[in-house]
């Protein structure tokens, strides 16, 4: 039987950064079950702690996730008291997520987890520098 080389494994871009991208979230778990967190809510709490108040549809493009996938994950940060949702009153279609205060607590807890992130993860600085910016461009490109 002749092999095709388009489906070997060892060919394929998107294998490396599946197994890339399972392994890192595997390290994170200890460090965010210490927060009580799982990686979809800490990558959310990112983004609202730099923004403090943003919609759905905004936060959904800054982590590449639809709303069937936020609805459920912001839901859970709300039962934890991390942020509040509500409908805009200019646009009732439109969901605003904002921050609370136990959210903004929360920030000083996970303040170290980059750090420990970086421990775990041995890698050149300016490796780290060139792989952020070929992920980034590939993201880009992606973009309906």
């Amino acid at each position: 039987m002749e092999k095709n080389n388009n489906l070997k494994l060892e060919n394929q871009i998107c294998f490396p950064l599946y197994a890339c991208s399972k392994e890192i979230i595997k390290r994170y778990k200890p460090f965010l079950d210490e927060i009580d967190l799982t990686y979809t809510q800490y990558i959310t709490m990112m983004v609202l702690w730099d923004k403090e108040k943003i919609n759905i549809k905004e936060l959904g493009e800054y982590l590449f996730l639809d709303s069937g996938t936020l609805t459920p994950l912001l839901k859970k940060l709300e039962s934890k008291g991390y942020i509040q949702r509500q409908r805009s009153i200019e646009d009732e279609r439109n969901v605003i997520i904002t921050i609370t205060k136990l959210g903004i607590d929360l920030q000083n807890k996970a303040e170290n987890i980059p750090l420990q992130m970086g421990q775990c993860i041995k890698i050149e600085k300016e490796d780290a520098i060139q792989l952020y910016r070929i992920l980034y461009k590939i993201l880009e490109q992606m973009k309906d």
